[in-house]
């Protein structure tokens, strides 16, 4: 699909990984909704890109808030073409923890953001991309997901973070199949260690340390580069039903 005068909905787009995608979509003359619940900043970015960008406030948790902005979305732009779930937290806690077995509302809470709120957004602008007119490939439309390696080696205390993005791998395959007699292809980006928020967050030891553990570049990945992998993605047509990694080769300890 090309890029340029497609319409992408990108969740968590106020910042980190999605802020990239905006920005880089923009750029290359796409038009972008930024769904987020972060407001001053995504009015802020939207602000700046002017009428190319759109600021949604909305949950992914909740259906009817996502239904409402994709609603918002079509009436603006006229249509969605590319959906990119950014939208995601962590919440570390060990199961056997000092004070007890983990908190299950916490536990929830990160399987809801990060694995319903990614289903939410996937129904919703699915059903919204079924009805685009197909390219001279039959495609309607492109969904990109965010997992983490943390599918794959999750460490110590990210037992929710795991699950969640594991399973985000786990409905890739299952979701491009049922789509793909829609035209809309599914893919998955498996992020390592890349300079979010969330990382950001860490005291300057640990990112230091976590830094050195990355193969080949040694040093985070940046946002951009994510974006770069997600733009590929929406030009290469066969590129569906997978997972892909984006790393720097690394493997993660047990913590």
């Amino acid at each position: 699909m090309e890029l340029k005068g497609a319409i992408a909905l990108i969740t968590g787009g106020a910042s980190g990984l999605g802020e990239a995608c905006v920005r880089s979509f923009v750029a290359e003359g796409a038009k972008a909704v930024i769904l987020d619940m972060a407001e001053e900043r995504g009015r802020a970015i939207s602000s700046e890109l002017g009428a190319e960008a759109l600021f949604l406030r909305a949950d992914v948790t909740d259906l009817n808030q996502v239904k409402k902005a994709v609603e918002e979305a079509v009436a603006h732009f006229g249509g969605v073409h590319i959906l990119i779930n950014c939208a995601g937290i962590g919440i570390p806690q060990k199961v056997l923890g000092k004070e007890g077995i983990l908190s299950m509302e916490a536990f929830e809470k990160v399987i809801k953001v990060n694995l319903t709120g990614t289903v939410n957004a996937i129904a919703v602008v699915g059903e919204q991309m079924s009805k685009n007119e197909p390219n001279q490939d039959g495609e309607r439309g492109v969904i990109i997901n965010t997992s983490s390696i943390a599918a794959w080696e999750g460490q110590i205390g990210q037992t929710s973070y795991s699950a969640s993005k594991a399973a985000i791998v786990g409905i890739t395959l299952p979701i491009a199949r049922e789509f793909s007699d829609l035209g809309i292809r599914v893919v998955t980006i498996a992020p390592g260690l890349f300079e979010t928020p969330m990382l950001m967050s860490l005291p300057d030891k640990v990112r230091d340390s976590l830094a050195k553990m990355v193969p080949f570049p040694k040093r985070f990945g940046r946002p951009s580069e994510y974006a770069m992998l997600a733009k590929h993605i929406v030009e290469n047509p066969m590129l569906n039903g997978t997972t892909i990694r984006i790393d720097g080769a690394i493997r993660m300890a047990a913590k």
